[in-house]
């Protein structure tokens, strides 16, 4: 438990550098409390990454190969080694990532040709391609004739049985897909919490709920497309892998494990947002304050 522990400690490490030198604007939360603190004690974060299990491993490897995108050549080491850590644990988390990080990186960096554009778009595809076996093997679909047809069938046994295996079962084969989202991302809340640790969870999720409402504007989607690559990757990552999850989770207590290792690139994308934010007020205050000192000195 304290090797674990300690291997989950690293992962907020790599969390904190990765938000923190991605965005170095602070933030405060409900004008009193630092945002990246808060986020780096969420109580139900720390208690699976602190776990005996994938948690914490699949946690390090994850936020490691992160930080590592900032400067890939400086740290090449950390992200070699947060991608097998990430690939031998969780093969279908590591394909997220490197769509994720794929996309982010041709949309993301205006100095990048076309032809780099597509040869980085070929060698995605060709990682895709030799870890396929290893992905479909997560689902035993790896020797599957119809691959489709048997993912139906795998996702709808799994979600049933999940749901069924534990009181904190919840209809998710039948819900409309906005809905599969919601669940994933914000429950349980305090009508549907599972015990003590629900409650606690519950009212995390809140706070996941506030949180989402301040991206839910106008000129958020213009931001995501103007954003920079890590932004993108983040958002890329979160939103796929989310929509991977509800396919086959239908017990609230798995999806409270699940979810750990997700939540934070939308907690990034969001922090970039209300950093961005902040960032243009400064400037526009900034601006005011030079014409009127121009003003004075021409009168």
């Amino acid at each position: 438990m304290v090797i674990f522990s300690w291997i989950g400690y690293l992962g907020f490490i790599f969390t904190y550098l990765f938000i923190r030198e991605n965005i170095p604007v602070k933030i405060k939360l409900f004008k009193r409390w630092d945002f990246l603190f808060v986020l780096l004690f969420l109580p139900n974060m720390h208690f699976w990454t602190s776990s005996l299990g994938k948690g914490s491993v699949i946690f390090l490897g994850i936020m490691m190969f992160v930080y590592a995108l900032k400067e890939p050549k400086k740290r090449w080491f950390f992200m070699v080694l947060g991608a097998l850590i990430t690939y031998h644990v969780r093969p279908h988390v590591f394909m997220f990532l490197a769509i994720g990080a794929g996309l982010g990186f041709m949309s993301g960096n205006k100095k990048i040709s076309m032809p780099q554009k597509i040869l980085a778009f070929v060698m995605m595809i060709g990682i895709l391609i030799l870890i396929q076996d290893q992905v479909l093997a997560v689902v035993n679909l790896n020797e599957s004739e119809n691959v489709v047809e048997d993912f139906q069938d795998f996702t709808s046994s799994r979600a049933e049985g999940l749901s069924e295996d534990a009181g904190s079962g919840v209809d998710m084969a039948n819900y409309p897909l906005p809905v599969k989202l919601f669940t994933f991302w914000f429950r349980p809340l305090f009508f549907d919490a599972p015990g003590i640790l629900g409650l606690i969870v519950s009212a995390e999720n809140l706070l996941y709920l506030i949180l989402a409402f301040k991206i839910v504007k106008r000129d958020f989607i213009t931001f995501i497309r103007k954003s920079p690559s890590l932004v993108k990757m983040s958002f890329v990552v979160f939103f796929m892998t989310s929509l991977a999850m509800t396919f086959v989770m239908s017990n609230l207590g798995i999806i409270m494990r699940q979810k750990s290792m997700v939540m934070y690139f939308l907690f990034f994308v969001i922090y970039y947002y209300l950093a961005s934010k902040k960032y243009q007020r400064i400037l526009k205050i900034r601006e005011i304050k030079r014409k009127k000192g121009e003003i004075i000195k021409v009168t």
